[in-house]
Parts: structure tokens; sequence; C-alpha cells
């Protein structure tokens, strides 16, 4: 029997976005602009380039945003078709053309294991993928599609890690992994939610990218409550490594690209920056303004 080519991806959006306060009050997180898209298309533009059509986003109170900038703007298009402005109407239109995104809620913010089991009816019995919004994935870096092979030859989990300083593991999962001989992903071994550092198992930080097997529903519906009181992902992930039988077993593709965490300030502003500085009609002069200003910063 031939693996399932996986088609469904879960993107988990009910976050409150509290670190970016006053600015999440009144908006999502995840409607934050990233130089003129906001960080949730990058996200689901990675997803349809993946491959995924069937796309569920979890969302919570106050995230009514996220479907409206999805959903088409009839009045909008009209007038911008009207003007002649070609350029903006594709920049909508890209966003309205992505693809099939259906919109559950997550009623308590109880974890991102309790979000990711809210997308159990839709999802059914089929690996999955989960992206997290905070997370952006250079576009000219692979990783999903590199995730989804590993996953097809693997049967299990599959789950994203990135090196980092030894210091900052504390504000991480991290993994404990083996080599497998004869391949470029590991096996991972176990997991730990936000380790100190002198207590880590390695340099390894989970970040947002997982494509799951569907056992980990039935794990996640026994999980208890772990870290923060909330239902941890990684804590149903240490129980399917441990596993047996099918849909046991996780591993990892050690991502090396372009990644940045739109949950921490300045990682947002340095992804504004990089991104723009490539930017069509941004990238030349801000490259001449950045020099400049940085010049100003020399003894």
């Amino acid at each position: 029997m031939n693996p399932r080519v996986i088609t469904k991806a879960v993107i988990p959006a009910a976050g409150l976005g509290t670190r970016f306060l006053p600015a999440t009050k009144a908006m999502p997180k995840e409607m934050l602009p990233v130089v003129d898209k906001p960080a949730i298309q990058y996200v689901v533009s990675e997803a349809v380039k993946a491959g995924f059509t069937d796309l569920l986003m979890v969302t919570g109170r106050s995230k009514r945003a996220l479907e409206d900038h999805f959903d088409r703007v009839p009045s909008l298009e009209y007038s911008l078709e009207a003007k002649g402005d070609k350029k903006k109407l594709d920049a909508i239109h890209e966003a309205t053309h992505l693809g099939d995104i259906h919109y559950v809620r997550q009623g308590d913010p109880k974890g991102l294991g309790h979000a990711v089991l809210c997308a159990k009816q839709h999802v059914g019995d089929e690996p999955f993928a989960v992206l997290l919004g905070d997370d952006l994935i250079d576009e000219r870096d692979e990783l999903l599609s590199v995730m989804a092979e590993v996953q097809q030859k693997t049967g299990g989990s599959v789950i994203a890690l990135m090196e980092v300083e030894p210091e900052q593991i504390s504000a991480y999962g991290c993994a404990d992994v083996s080599v497998v001989e004869g391949e470029e992903f590991v096996k991972v071994n176990g997991l730990v939610e936000k380790p100190a550092a002198d207590e880590a198992p390695s340099n390894l930080a989970i970040i947002g990218r997982y494509l799951l097997h569907p056992r980990v529903f039935e794990v996640l519906e026994h999980t208890a409550p772990g870290r923060g009181n909330e239902i941890q992902l990684t804590d149903a992930l240490q129980v399917l490594a441990a596993a047996d039988g099918e849909g046991s077993g996780v591993h990892a593709v050690v991502f090396r690209g372009r990644r940045y965490d739109t949950g921490d300030k300045l990682s947002y502003l340095q992804a504004n920056i990089t991104l723009a500085v490539d930017h069509e009609d941004l990238g030349k002069g801000l490259k001449t303004w950045l020099k400049e200003f940085v010049a100003g910063f020399e003894d």
C-alpha cells in the first residue's frame, strides 16, 4: 500500500499576541504586515506551494480579520479594475485565490496541542501538516517538501529542527536525536519543552513546521496539561517517539535556511528589512538608505 499524499494543512492562529501589545489589542498578530503582506499570507502561500490544497485555520475570538483577508471584496476589485490598477488588483487576488481555506474556532486557549486537536474532525484519518503562523520560512528555501518526503519514507511524524545558540534553547522545544545511517534526516529519541540551557540534550530547537500522523489525535486526547498548564504538542510527540506500531516514531529535518520569528519584536523587524531589501519596488531605495543609516553609527 502506497503512503498517502499529504494534502491537508492546519494553521493554528488563535494566539493573543500579547508580546506585540498594544498593536495587537484590536488586530490579530497574524495580520501584522511583513513588508506589504500580512504575516499569515506568507504561511498560507508556503503551504500551497508545497502542495497542501486543503487548509484549516484554527482561530479564536477577534480573529475575523483573518477570514476577511482571504475573502473577496468585489467593491474593491471593481474600483481597482475601473482605475486600471492591475498591479494592486493582482495583489489582492493573490490572497483570495491561494487555496481552499476552512476555519474552526479554538474556544479556550489551551495550548498548541489543543489547537491541533481542534482539527481532528476536518483532518480525519490521514497525515497532515501543521504550520505555525509565527514562523516565516523564506520562499527561496525548501522545507515542507523535504519533510513530506521523509514522512512518506518513514510513515510516522516529522518535525523541523534548527540549530540555535545554546543559551537560546530555553525559549524552544528541544530534541534529543540520533543519526539515521545513509539518510540526511535524524531520528528523534526524546523532546523537552523549553529546558534550561544546562539541562538541554542538544541545541536543536523545534521550529513551527510539523508533518503529523493522525495517531497524534489519539495521543492528544489523553495528554494532560503540561508546561504553562497547556496541552503541549511536544508532549504528544514524545509519546509517539517512544511508541510502537503504525504511526509511531518521530523523525526530523534539520533546517539550515532562512527563518524569521515574527512573534519576536527584533526578529519581526529583521524579517521586514531582509525581505524588503529583495523587494522589486523597495529594494534599491532601501539598500541605499540602509548604507547611509548604518554609516551614521560608525565611530
